[in-house]
C-alpha cells in the first residue's frame, strides 16, 4: 500500500496541474482547490497564501524539470563536460514548450519577489538548492567556482526561456546556440 498523500501535497500537485494549463492570472485559490479536491481555506493554513503556494509549486516544477533533463541524459558521468552541457541544452530545448506555463508563472513570481519577502525567500532557497544540482549534472565541480558556473548556466537558461516566452522567434536552439556559444568563447580570454 502506498503512503497516503497529505492535504498539503494534494494542494501542491493541484497547483502544478493548474500551472500546466492556466495562465498565471487565472490560477486562483478556487481553481487550485478544485484541481486538488481540497478546501480553499487549507491553502492559507498550509502555505500562508495562494501566492506562496503557486511560487512553491513553480519551484517544485522547475526542480522536477531539472530531474527530467538529468534523467534524459542517462549516464553522463562517462562523457566530457562539454558533451554533458550540449546534451542538457538539447534536452531543455525538447521540453521547453511543454513547460511554458510553469515558466510564465515563475517569471510572474520573480516580479512579485521584489515586493513579497516570503516569495523572495522561496525563490532564493530554490536557486541555492538548484545550483549544486546543476554543477553536479554538468561536471562543473563541487566548489564555489562550480556553484558560480552553475549560476551562470541557470542565468542563460532562464534568460533564453523568458525571451522565448515573449516571442518564440527569440528562441536560440540547435546549431544557432552552438555558433553563439563558440562566438562567446572566442571573446572570453582564458584565465587562471
Amino acid at each position: 500500500m502506498s503512503p497516503q498523500r497529505s492535504n498539503r501535497d494534494e494542494l501542491l500537485e493541484g497547483a502544478l496541474r493548474c500551472l500546466e494549463r492556466l495562465p498565471p492570472e487565472r490560477i486562483t485559490a478556487r481553481a487550485i482547490a478544485a484541481e486538488s479536491g481540497a478546501n480553499p481555506a487549507s491553502i492559507a493554513y498550509h502555505f500562508g497564501s495562494k501566492d506562496n503556494l503557486v511560487t512553491e509549486a513553480a519551484i517544485t516544477g522547475l526542480d522536477r524539470w531539472l530531474e527530467e533533463i538529468a534523467a534524459s541524459l542517462g549516464d553522463v558521468a562517462a562523457v566530457d563536460p562539454a558533451t554533458r552541457y550540449r546534451r542538457a541544452g538539447e534536452a531543455m530545448e525538447r521540453t521547453r514548450r511543454r513547460h511554458a506555463g510553469l515558466a510564465r508563472t515563475f517569471l510572474a513570481a520573480l516580479a512579485m519577489a521584489q515586493h513579497d519577502e516570503r516569495v523572495r525567500e522561496l525563490i532564493s532557497a530554490g536557486f541555492a538548492r538548484t545550483r549544486p544540482s546543476v554543477a553536479r549534472l554538468l561536471g562543473l565541480g563541487d566548489d564555489r567556482t562550480g556553484d558560480d558556473a552553475a549560476g551562470l548556466v541557470l542565468s542563460l537558461f532562464y534568460g533564453l526561456l523568458f525571451q522565448a516566452l515573449l516571442d518564440p522567434g527569440l528562441a536560440i536552439e540547435g546549431k544557432r546556440m552552438q555558433r553563439a556559444q563558440a562566438r562567446l568563447r572566442s571573446l572570453l580570454p582564458e584565465s587562471a
